[in-house]
């Protein structure tokens, strides 16, 4: 019987961890599976993508920069793909029709609230960027509770285009990525530009962390390595990457695979010192 095929895609992609968590959870049921990094280039991933299911692939994780590609591809979509417009999770359904999914939210506040025990609720919140990463959990932000949800994007367009998505304007507001130096203090503050992944250092006034403030990144290693080091620097209280969160985004995938929901923690705890 052959071994059911699973596999990311991205560009590049040959850093990716993915592979490694799958196949991990996977040991903890006995389940045989191969799962591959995939590199494709954005002009083939459609074309890659259809002959991997073609061939019978039975699921695929979607990263950078392949997201909103993923979420045009599909015949189905998920309430948060549908919300953020892209997707990470890909799986097929009958007739070459492929479903939809985007796990980075429910992924970030389980990371957030379970492995490191913060309780969200009435944060004042400073969102960085307004992509494909922040669309994903800008939803997830308000759901777990945040009072208010400020959005920075050094295109105002796409940050403004953001909160009329989410159509709270009570809640919701932008601001310009000019105006970082005075407008006032943030106690959770959540970087999702692309710096870090593009070795770009961004360049923060100290002024927007309140006291005991919590900075998360999207990203995870060297790509949140300079955003963390200026949280620290600042007088943070918390400062996380977001190696668990790309843990439990592997879970939520791995489940609607497979049906049964891995155990995070010995993976979490395996790659943090892997990555260390």
């Amino acid at each position: 019987m052959p071994v059911a095929q699973f596999a990311v895609f991205g560009h590049p992609i040959s850093h990716s961890l993915s592979p490694q968590i799958h196949k991990a959870f996977a040991q903890q049921f006995g389940i045989m599976l191969e799962y591959r990094a995939i590199d494709a280039a954005p002009e083939a991933f459609e074309m890659v993508a259809r002959e991997f299911f073609a061939a019978g692939g039975r699921g695929a994780n979607v990263t950078l920069p392949h997201k909103a590609a993923a979420f045009a591809l599909a015949d189905e979509r998920s309430v948060s793909a549908t919300r953020a417009g892209t997707a990470n999770v890909l799986t097929p359904l009958t007739n070459g029709r492929l479903a939809a999914h985007n796990t980075d939210g429910d992924g970030m506040v389980r990371d957030l609230t379970e492995r490191h025990d913060v309780d969200l609720r009435g944060h004042d919140a400073l969102l960085l960027g307004a992509g494909g990463a922040a669309r994903g959990v800008a939803w997830h932000l308000l759901d777990a509770g945040v009072d208010a949800l400020t959005i920075v994007n050094r295109s105002p367009e796409a940050a403004d285009a953001l909160a009329d998505a989410i159509g709270e304007p009570g809640r919701v507001h932008t601001r310009y990525w000019e105006d970082l130096d005075n407008i006032g203090s943030y106690d959770l503050i959540v970087n999702a530009t692309s710096a870090g992944v593009l070795g770009v250092s961004l360049q923060l006034p100290f002024s927007l962390l309140a006291s005991r403030a919590l900075c998360y990144d999207l990203s995870y290693g060297h790509a949140a390595s300079s955003f963390l080091a200026w949280a620290k620097t600042a007088g943070a209280r918390y400062a996380f990457d977001g190696l668990g969160m790309l843990v439990e985004t592997a879970a939520d995938a791995f489940e609607l695979w497979h049906g049964e929901r891995p155990d995070t923690n010995p993976v979490y705890q395996l790659l943090r010192k892997q990555t260390a």
